[in-house]
């Protein structure tokens, strides 16, 4: 961000302390913006709204408060509520800047922080609101591996200096009031990232891309041949005739990846795939290693299953699961095609 002109920014946030957690750094570090900071939840919390009218102060913003639901239960919002309620709060002007949410959030996982991301991608496309750029937080946790950390490969990472750090600190710890062993104040990042955006267009392609391209992911494969389709195949072959019984005929007999011929019509049956998000791919991919990982899933009535599965299938699919971990890079910068690579090459085996 350049420190010579004075810009016109605004930053749309779901919860008091987003601002600051996620971009606080670059607020201090850019003071002479003209910056407005709107937070969609938790204006009814006096004691949470208190400590937000104070922040503003010390990062010498003004800004406003909504009071979009926010239980603990985190049920979805209807889209055009979360739309309303941005266009209720925000300032009616142009912007040289917006400052919002990433589509996957900082974080696994946050409902709200998604939601208000697509609100502002579709009002920015449908010309609702209007900004030279948009620039979304870049942070990701390892699928809570990790405290969130900015994305070093994101269009704009800048690690912070230690004063303004600092600053951000003590606002987290002592304007918003988090204990030094909160989440919030052990996450405090010490630099931050963005994804940048210049028109809505590629906005909104970002925003629906994994909608739009990914339709089965190799790890969904991987979870439904152990959970479903191979085991009846075994099933049904171990209670056939004793000829069947030897590994060596089990081998004849069963192809272990006969199974992934149906999984196309499998896929349509999970709902995940409707909204599909690399949070989702993610996600999947642990629970496979941890399948793997859990001998006791793969005990059953008989001892053929298990032969079968430690000798031929569990090497097989461990092989598959290597690779795919050392492709796991993708997920600090992902890209459709990227993915849509990895997919292609692990049906290449039907």
């Amino acid at each position: 961000m350049n420190n010579k002109n004075r810009k016109s920014v605004a930053v749309i946030v779901a919860h008091p302390d987003d601002e600051t957690l996620w971009a606080g750094g670059t607020i201090l570090d850019h003071s002479m913006n003209d910056w407005f900071i709107v937070c969609l939840c938790r204006a009814d919390d006096k004691e949470r709204a208190e400590r937000f009218k104070n922040a503003l102060i010390k990062l010498k913003a003004k800004g406003i408060m909504g009071n979009l639901d926010d239980g603990p239960d985190q049920h979805p919002l209807d889209e055009k509520e979360v739309e309303k309620e941005i266009l209720k709060l925000l300032p009616k002007t142009h912007f040289d800047l917006i400052l919002t949410h990433d589509s996957a959030g900082e974080y696994t996982k946050h409902l709200r922080h998604e939601e208000v991301n697509k609100a502002v991608v579709t009002l920015w496309h449908d010309e609702k609101i209007t900004t030279n750029e948009l620039w979304t937080f870049a942070y990701e946790d390892g699928n809570k591996e990790y405290f969130p950390k900015a994305i070093e490969s994101a269009n704009m990472f800048e690690s912070l200096s230690e004063k303004t750090w600092l600053k951000k600190y003590k606002l987290i710890t002592q304007t918003y009031g988090f204990g030094e062993s909160s989440w919030e104040a052990e996450t405090t990042p010490l630099a931050e990232a963005f994804w940048q955006f210049k028109s809505p267009h590629k906005a909104i392609k970002s925003l629906n891309q994994f909608k739009d391209d990914i339709k089965v992911s190799k790890l969904a494969i991987i979870k439904l041949l152990y959970n479903d389709s191979f085991v009846n195949e075994l099933d049904t072959i171990c209670s056939d005739t004793d000829t069947n019984y030897s590994t060596k005929a089990m081998r004849q007999s069963i192809n272990p990846f006969q199974a992934i011929k149906s999984m196309s019509k499998k896929g349509k049956e999970l709902s995940i795939f409707k909204t599909s998000s690399i949070e989702i791919l993610k996600l999947l991919y642990y629970k496979s290693k941890a399948y793997l990982q859990n001998k006791s899933r793969f005990e059953t009535e008989t001892n053929y299953f298990e032969k079968v599965s430690t000798k031929i299938i569990e090497p097989i699919v461990k092989k598959s699961l290597d690779k795919l971990e050392k492709e796991l890079g993708i997920f600090k910068t992902p890209t459709i095609e990227t993915l849509k690579t990895s997919y292609y090459e692990s049906i290449g085996i039907v």
